[in-house]
């Protein structure tokens, strides 16, 4: 006879969830560090602690849960049942907050780039890292082209709107998002791929 173990209560459940150290973060790491990219993770000196800083491209990298971040058209993209003013209200401050620390980190002269959960799944891993990768290469190049008195000082204007990654209608900077915002891994279309 098997014992039956006491089903553990939603809050134990949500505790047990990490905010760092994600197994899609993992996955999205050891890709770069693979690949010859030093990184520094969890860079409280940054706003919103990015899950990884590529300080040579001065770009934030931040790997998103579907559920947490509400990622749209996703499977992991749902409303919990019970307590749905609750949620629908988290889910809000979640985006408003990303948005937020997004445009802190341009005001700063940093990119950003949003890598979704789903995108760092077996199947489709490479094919985002590779995106990624060539973001990264074409950053890293437009900043050392700058002089580097003018890269102390650069800063991206603050009028510029920071494209969101939960907005799939703008096709607009793609860089500042580059695994997310206009670009659909899922899709059969080239267009949305970095040529080589």
């Amino acid at each position: 006879m098997t014992r039956k173990h006491k089903p553990k209560s939603v809050s134990e459940v949500m505790a047990s969830i990490h905010s760092q150290d994600t197994k899609p973060e993992i996955i999205a790491r050891h890709w770069l560090w693979a690949h010859g990219y030093r990184y520094r993770k969890n860079d409280s000196q940054l706003p919103g602690k990015p899950d990884i800083v590529v300080t040579a491209s001065r770009t934030a990298i931040f790997i998103n849960g579907c559920f947490w971040h509400q990622h749209e058209g996703c499977s992991n993209y749902s409303t919990p049942r019970t307590n749905t003013d609750f949620w629908k209200r988290k889910f809000e401050r979640n985006k408003e907050r990303d948005t937020r620390v997004r445009n802190e980190l341009r005001s700063l002269g940093w990119r950003t780039m949003v890598v979704w959960e789903c995108q760092l799944k077996p199947a489709k891993a490479e094919e985002t890292m590779a995106a990624v990768s060539h973001l990264l290469d074409e950053a890293r190049q437009e900043w050392e082209a700058l002089r580097p008195s003018v890269r102390r000082h650069t800063q991206i204007p603050q009028d510029t709107p920071s494209p969101s990654p939960y907005n799939s209608d703008s096709q607009t900077d793609n860089l500042y998002m580059a695994a997310e915002d206009e670009m659909d891994y899922g899709s059969n279309d080239s267009n949305h791929y970095p040529s080589e």
